[in-house]
């Protein structure tokens, strides 16, 4: 089965003009001026807005306006995903809610979709989608079951979508703290209510705990060397802002690619460990599998190897069922226990849609659907 990749998307950060190497740090930072952008105002609620959790306010119109996002593989997840215009589908990753409008478009007068972001700012977006069929909850995708459980519809789902990673809005807006070409708070908390911030977890990590998030999240092949240069620093000064940190980075990087800055991975491991993005994504996939519905589809999209090693294996595994046997046991094929059959091979954008949102280049989807 194939399904076009039409449509640009959510993408990975790309990188700026490195300065040059003989600069030092504190020259280098002067370099990148500061980028503040203030979220203030009031949220403007529907009805069927469910928040579980006290958020900052944000109004819609402000968050939209100021950063824009348009979702990777867009037309092709939605075509995967929608095979029953009258079914109930879950959007685990709203983000700026591109995929849950185009999927609206698809469903009938008796579909649904619920949705669900731990980000404050992309429940404020969802406030623009005035439409009877639609709710949303801040909560972690991981907790996908329980939201289904609440509504009655565990294991009566048609469909699962996960978008995981990190959103252009996040990235492009400073005071965030996921970007190294913007000045902000160094922060990269998805929720900025929960958890300990990168800020904070640099000042008490231990050398040999920062070198471990850095090779384990971020596939950084230099991550000791870049974490005594954070040890090395912050006992003269503690981080604080994200340009800092990169420069820090920067200068203690040995061998830098081109067309890649030298601090992306050690700031996707940092991402990646404070937000539990892969532990998020384990449950979140065992979570949809129990809430589809025989003959429901999961869709994921994913941005980076470490996740989609996850959910190719996952689908992998439950499309061959208990291959744990020992050889030659006798069993029948329906005594295997497969729970899912693969929709097609992993699916990348277009050529096109990389030319208008470069940072989509690494994105990559797989379906399945849950056998009957």
């Amino acid at each position: 089965m194939a399904w076009p990749a039409l449509g640009p998307g959510r993408l990975l950060e790309r990188c700026g003009d490195a300065a040059p190497r003989g600069m030092t740090v504190h020259d280098r930072t002067r370099l990148i001026g500061r980028l503040p952008i203030s979220m203030k105002g009031v949220l403007s609620t529907p009805s069927q807005i469910l928040c579980e959790s006290k958020m900052p306010s944000a109004d819609a119109d402000q968050v939209a306006s100021h950063f824009r996002h348009t979702s990777v593989l867009l037309e092709g997840a939605v075509d995967a995903l929608v095979h029953d215009p009258d079914g109930t589908y879950l959007d685990g990753t709203f983000g700026r809610g591109g995929h849950s409008r185009l999927i609206l478009s698809r469903l009938g007068e008796q579909g649904r979709l619920m949705a669900m972001d731990r980000d404050p700012q992309a429940i404020a977006a969802a406030a623009e989608i005035e439409d009877a069929r639609f709710q949303i909850t801040q909560r972690e995708f991981a907790h996908l079951a329980e939201y289904a459980k609440e509504h009655g519809l565990y294991g009566k789902l048609s469909g699962v979508l996960l978008d995981i990673g990190v959103s252009s809005p996040q990235l492009d807006d400073p005071e965030r703290g996921f970007s190294f070409m913007r000045n902000g708070p160094l922060d990269m908390r998805m929720d900025p209510t929960q958890g300990e911030s990168a800020a904070e977890f640099l000042a008490r990590a231990r050398e040999a705990d920062i070198a471990n998030v850095f090779k384990t999240f971020g596939e950084e092949r230099y991550a000791k060397r870049l974490a005594r240069a954070v040890v090395t620093r912050r006992a003269e000064k503690p981080f604080t802002h994200t340009v800092d940190l990169a420069e820090v980075l920067k200068a203690a990087h040995p061998a830098w690619e081109k067309g890649r800055h030298p601090a992306t991975k050690a700031f996707q491991g940092l991402r990646i460990y404070l937000n539990g993005e892969l532990e998020q994504l384990d449950a979140a996939l065992e979570a949809a599998l129990e809430a589809l519905a025989p003959g429901g589809h999961l869709v994921v999209i994913s941005f980076h190897s470490l996740e989609d090693r996850r959910v190719k294996r996952f689908i992998r595994h439950h499309v061959r069922g208990d291959t744990h046997l020992p050889r030659g046991v006798p069993i029948r094929d329906d005594q295997l226990n497969r729970r899912l059959e693969a929709l097609g091979k992993g699916m990348r954008p277009s050529d096109d849609e990389v030319d208008v949102n470069p940072r989509a280049r690494s994105a990559v989807m797989r379906a399945a659907r849950k056998r009957m």
